[in-house]
């Protein structure tokens, strides 16, 4: 796994529960549907006022046609044979991040990768 960073990161005011459930749900899954050795990038991009975290593998990549049910509970690719898992975690991811006003962006092809951007404003009002 390689970790970049670009910009200078001031001071956020996130919720690091949240942040904390939403990177490892995403570096779990990146790790987890990528061949042994595949190469993960994870990179952070500081703006002015929003933090963006990248999140490229060379897994098995998500057909196009469970893309848009990605979020929904228990959802899980077509792909994925016998690798484990329960169809939570980018469901989790999305609600941490409505938590928090942030976005998530997903792009992937099957047998190439996905790559995975969310978006998190660096200082948030509590949301009610």
């Amino acid at each position: 796994m390689t970790f970049v960073t670009q910009g200078q990161c001031s001071i956020a005011h996130l919720d690091e529960k949240l942040l904390h459930s939403i990177l490892t749900n995403l570096l779990t899954n990146a790790l987890k549907y990528s061949p042994q050795g595949g190469q993960i990038n994870f990179t952070l991009i500081c703006e002015q006022e929003k933090a963006i975290f990248k999140i490229q593998d060379q897994g098995i990549g998500i057909p196009l046609e469970d893309q848009n049910h990605l979020f929904e509970l228990f959802h899980r690719g077509k792909n994925i044979e016998n690798i484990p898992g329960t169809g939570l975690g980018l469901s989790v991811v999305k609600k941490c991040l409505e938590l928090q006003s942030g976005e998530i962006a997903l792009k992937s092809e099957v047998g190439v990768g996905t790559t995975i951007i969310v978006t998190l404003p660096l200082s948030v009002a509590a949301r009610e």
